[in-house]
């Protein structure tokens, strides 16, 4: 089973938790926990993972998309609470500090038998791949890459089963007609255009929002 809880949102899903302009997700995948990106200030994040009972401390892997602020304004908070983790980073992401191992991604990479990195797309972003029966997960940062292309990248792994993340301006529905899922989140500019596209695979973001695959939807806790 995978389990994604999101963190860090423009909006939130329950009244105890701050939403804030910036993504974060913690990820249960492959024997991993996973934090990918940390939002834009790491006293939000960690105080939402404290309300929604996800100890820093069990986090072995970061993955951080692009170098964007509101991806990695709280990746030094976290790492002053558990530096001891493998940060995986884009090629041109320079500066990361404290942590145990720091990974620089280039070229598509297998992580896991179930975890991939696209590696380092047009844009300076990469994007997350977890295998699974039902299809490949998609998580992705602001998908500054193109759509069409992290789609391209990522379906070396077989079908996509869920898109994960922000997808900035991205408005071509059309790409999404072969993908089962799509929860569509932070910069994302054209939501509502998504959802009465697809009222049928959309699912609404928001901190504090968690859902699995095989596909269940239930609220964080």
């Amino acid at each position: 089973m995978i389990r994604l809880s999101i963190i860090y949102d423009n909006t939130s899903s329950r009244k105890d938790l701050t939403p804030d302009w910036g993504f974060a997700a913690y990820i249960e995948a492959g024997g991993r926990h996973i934090l990918f990106d940390t939002g834009s200030d790491g006293h939000i994040l960690l105080e939402n993972m404290r309300r929604m009972q996800i100890d820093p401390a069990e986090v072995d892997m970061v993955f951080i998309s692009h170098s964007h602020f509101d991806h990695i304004g709280g990746l030094a908070a976290f790492l002053h609470e558990n530096p001891d983790v493998d940060v995986y980073v884009p090629e041109s992401l320079r500066g990361v500090k404290r942590a145990k191992n720091v990974i620089h991604v280039s070229a598509p990479l297998r992580i896991s038998d179930t975890l991939f990195s696209t590696g380092e797309l047009p844009g300076n972003e990469q994007s997350l791949i977890i295998t699974s029966p039902e299809g490949s997960v998609v998580v992705v940062g602001c998908s500054h890459p193109g759509v069409e292309r992290i789609k391209e990248a990522a379906g070396r792994n077989g079908k996509i089963h869920l898109l994960f993340g922000g997808l900035h301006d991205f408005s071509r529905y059309e790409i999404l007609e072969d993908i089962d899922l799509v929860c569509p989140t932070h910069c994302t500019r054209f939501i509502k255009g998504i959802s009465e596209h697809f009222p049928e695979k959309y699912i609404r973001g928001g901190v504090g929002r968690s859902l699995t695959i095989p596909y269940r939807e239930e609220s964080a806790s």
